[in-house]
């Protein structure tokens, strides 16, 4: 046994070459089996409510009767109005936006007893302009100091760009309704907005003066805003079940006390079926479980805003979306009821929400898993990018001189190196030796062309953010070559020194690989904690880099061939590609997609692409280059 040691100790090809594979490889499996245990019970907890003073569902609603002639009464005359707007041409989903419902809106909430006040706004983004008017107002609470506020949002148009008729209806109803209470110990903030894109957005950056020039800063506040509901009903009908989205800006999450209160004041209280992630039927099996995880890690992933709620997360407001959903007896008075209910566990609250979960997954309304649980799966994959890094930095530093049989790891050759001749007459050494046996590093070259690939990345970015939105689709399959023809001109300039004094030996290019996944491994362990969806989905896209090298043991028309043949098969990895690839199977156009993305960058603050195009698509270049420089 100890002879079996031994040897592999003083074997450096299994202790440097096959053994960081087995072990790279055995982390990434890992991971992903890792991911897929956490549906079942084992790995899953049953939710519940961490913040005893929020008391869900302990209060009796009394929003019905009524009421409910004061809804009819404020949808016929916004019918009205917005009936109107289309006689003069103007789109059902505009036609919310036009002055006369502005100030219709304005006038019902100051006969209410509502302080009112409106903001403008307007943003440019991918060449297109967005522009509306924002009318807020609010409930000073009488038993309040107007040093904390609950915020209630209705857009005009839905995150579906759906016409939110009875959504405002509902919130104008319940603004006349919350008025006539005593009970309040926060103001209520009443905030209706053209869409959910841009108005809501405005308004919070205004709220709290990080508004660009573009955007009026408010003319009324109030105080530190507790908490957020948007209301979305696009539809007459009544509605069978709650579908509350909670998903955030970046990936951020509100405390998973308010989506709990929310569920079960939904299901306990009002006998209201609650959904999330678009799982109409889910049967809590195993597959249900998964998928509904694995909607909330692309969600999440993206980055982007699910609706009018994401704005808030940013500034550390819990906000959600209540979307009835289906056909069914629950009618607008049920939802006004649930949303009384939140709002007075809201108004219990003697601080802000900090005791509950911020980082989890869910699985179902009432099962979650935490981030202690699922945060292992993600890191395993970035590890194994850190172990190969770690294994060809000590391979570029290891020569066996001593033995015949063992190869010079350092520069890859079954003999000790020595000075050669190049075409240009100049003796160049593969790797300098010291008496000890330890190979000298050559580090200027890898490291230079490392971080010049990752400044690279900021040129793709740029563009996508800043072309109209009429020439992304072109940016981005013109970048699909791109990323066809650079690896290949760099694998070229690598192999023949073209430009160099030489052309470059191969422990520098176990250096570039090298100080590519080490950048790789720590951007996706450190994005872990913060976005873990989108560390394990980059990380996992990325899986085949740690594996990758330049061949030279076959003859060259094989190596050629072999690596063509893996060449073409990674740049199917390459972000136009996954792009592409994505909109294909979802149907969505591109420019729909680059478009979203650049609004996202301009105005939610999304940094996505930050990663996609400074992490991802470097360490992919590399990737490529290595396996190019294997043809010449």
């Amino acid at each position: 046994m100890l002879a079996k040691i031994r040897d592999l100790r003083n074997n450096p090809h299994l202790l440097f070459v096959r053994l960081p594979n087995l072990l790279s490889l055995t982390c990434i499996v890992v991971g992903v089996v890792w991911l897929l245990l956490l549906p079942l019970n084992e790995y899953s907890r049953q939710t519940y409510i961490s913040e005893n003073a929020l008391l869900p569902g302990q209060v009796h609603a009394y929003f019905s009767g009524s009421e409910q002639n004061v809804f009819r009464g404020y949808k016929k005359e916004l019918e009205g109005l917005l009936n109107e707007g289309r006689d003069q041409g103007v789109p059902p989903a505009e036609a919310g936006q036009t002055p006369a419902v502005s100030s219709k809106i304005q006038s019902i909430l100051q006969a209410a007893g509502l302080k009112v006040a409106t903001q403008k706004y307007e943003y440019t983004s991918a060449g297109i302009t967005h522009e509306g008017e924002n009318v807020y107002a609010i409930i000073h609470a009488p038993r309040g100091d107007a040093t904390e506020a609950i915020v209630l949002v209705a857009a005009w148009k839905t995150a579906n760009n759906e016409l939110n008729l009875n959504g405002v209806t509902l919130a104008l109803t319940l603004a006349r309704y919350f008025k006539r209470w005593s009970l309040w110990s926060k103001d209520i903030i009443f905030v209706i907005t053209p869409d959910s894109k841009s108005g809501t957005q405005a308004w919070i950056d205004a709220y709290h003066d990080m508004h660009p020039a573009s955007v009026q800063p408010l003319p009324l506040k109030s105080g530190a805003l507790q908490g957020a509901l948007v209301i979305e009903y696009p539809f007459d009908h009544r509605f069978q079940s709650l579908h509350v989205v909670y998903d955030g800006v970046n990936g951020q999450l509100p405390n998973l006390d308010l989506f709990n209160t929310a569920v079960a004041i939904a299901n306990n209280q009002m006998g209201i079926g609650s959904n999330l992630q678009e799982m109409w039927e889910h049967d809590d099996s195993y597959q249900a479980r998964l998928q509904t995880i694995l909607r909330g890690m692309a969600k999440q992933g993206l980055g982007y805003a699910t609706g009018a709620h994401s704005s808030f997360m940013p500034y550390h407001i819990d906000a959600i979306t209540l979307q009835p959903k289906g056909e069914g007896w629950e009618d607008e008075m049920a939802l006004g009821r649930t949303i009384e209910s939140i709002c007075r566990s809201l108004n219990n609250l003697l601080e802000h929400l900090h005791q509950s979960f911020f980082f989890y997954l869910l699985m179902q309304s009432n099962r979650f898993v935490s981030i202690g649980t699922y945060l292992p799966s993600a890191m395993l994959l970035a590890g194994n990018f850190t172990i190969m890094a770690i294994a060809l930095w000590m391979r570029t530093g290891y020569y066996t001189g001593t033995s015949s049989t063992a190869p010079a790891i350092a520069g890859d050759k079954k003999e000790k190196p020595s000075s050669k001749k190049v075409t240009s007459g100049k003796p160049v050494a593969d790797v300098k030796l010291k008496e000890s046996g330890v190979a000298e590093r050559q580090l200027a070259l890898p490291l230079t062309l490392v971080v010049g690939l990752h400044l690279l990345g900021l040129i793709p970015l740029w563009l996508f953010n800043t072309l109209p939105h009429q020439y992304l689709p072109t940016s981005a399959y013109a970048f699909v070559i791109v990323d066809i023809v650079l690896p290949l001109v760099l694998a070229a300039l690598l192999s023949h020194g073209l430009g160099l004094s030489a052309p470059i030996i191969p422990q520098q290019y176990h250096l570039i690989k090298s100080f590519s996944l080490l950048l790789l491994g720590l951007s996706l362990s450190t994005l872990a904690t913060l976005n873990f969806s989108l560390s394990f989905m980059v990380g996992l896209l990325c899986a085949p880099l740690s594996f990758i090298e330049r061949l030279q043991s076959p003859s060259k028309p094989v190596r050629s061939t072999i690596s063509g043949i893996g060449f073409l098969c990674l740049n199917l990895l390459s972000p136009p590609s996954a792009l592409l690839g994505v909109c294909w199977y979802t149907g969505v156009s591109v420019e729909t997609v680059l478009t979203q993305a650049a609004f996202g960058w301009d105005v939610w603050g999304v940094w996505t692409q930050v990663v996609v195009w400074c992490v991802w698509w470097p360490a992919w270049l590399i990737g490529c280059v290595l396996l190019g420089a294997s043809m010449f």
